[in-house]
Order: C-alpha cells, then structure tokens, then sequence
C-alpha cells in the first residue's frame, strides 16, 4: 500500500472533527436575565457566565407540550445542581435533575425546559422553569 493511501486511512479512522455545540442566542426574559446565551449539545449545556450542567443520558425523544405529544431531547443530569447563573440567579431554585429542549411552535426558536424532578418528566407541566432562544 503506497503512502498516500495508508495517510487517507489513518484519517478516515479517527482524525474527525468534534462536534461542535450549537449557539444559541437568548429571547425570553427569563433566559436573558437568568442563563444568557448558551451553548448546548448531547452532552450539556454551557451558560454565558461559563457554568455548565453535563447531562448523563438521552432518555427520551418526545414530550408533551401544552397536551401534545411533540419531538423533543430529554436528558437526565450527571450531577443534579442549580448553578448560580446571570446576576445571581439560579437555574431552577433547586438541583435539576433533567432538561428537556423542543422547537417552538414557530418552528425557528428553541425551548429548554428544567426540572427539579426525582422520576423522569413527561410533561412540560412538570418543568420548574423553561428558557428560550433562536
């Protein structure tokens, strides 16, 4: 096998990049006074004063909203807290135990709901707090 070949190999085995978090700009009040923007991923969420919650698992791929079943990623929280975020608030006002995020009805802004939860949510009537961003 010549050279060239042998490079391709090796960086078709485990030279790809990372996935990178997605950007996501706050809009509501509550997720400009309270988290920012935020970076998040499969793996957590990042706030804008640089806390982070590190999820553990993908649990669920829907969830109901306002009585309706809609696509959406659940995940449980590695290590349950409630971070102290924008100008002193917390996230949840108790450790948060799963986070779920939806599209909006809009269909362009996102949702990132909290919950403070021992069993896993089903439901947004569940959530202690929910933030939005485009």
């Amino acid at each position: 096998m010549n050279r060239t070949r042998l490079i391709a190999l090796a960086l078709s085995f485990g030279l790809a990049s990372p996935a990178l978090a997605d950007s996501y700009a706050a809009i509501s009040n509550t997720a400009m006074s309270i988290t920012g923007d935020i970076e998040f991923d499969d793996f957590g969420i990042t706030f804008e004063n640089g806390k982070k919650i590190e999820f553990d698992d993908l649990i669920g791929d829907t969830f109901v909203v306002d009585g309706k079943s809609v696509p959406a990623s659940v995940y449980s929280v590695a290590d349950p807290k409630d971070p102290v975020l924008l100008n002193g608030n917390t996230l949840c006002g108790a450790p948060v135990t799963y986070v779920a995020s939806w599209s909006a009805s809009n269909g362009t802004d996102t949702i990132v709901a909290v919950f403070s939860t021992e069993d896993a949510p089903e439901s947004s009537d569940e959530m202690c707090a929910s933030y939005t961003y485009e």
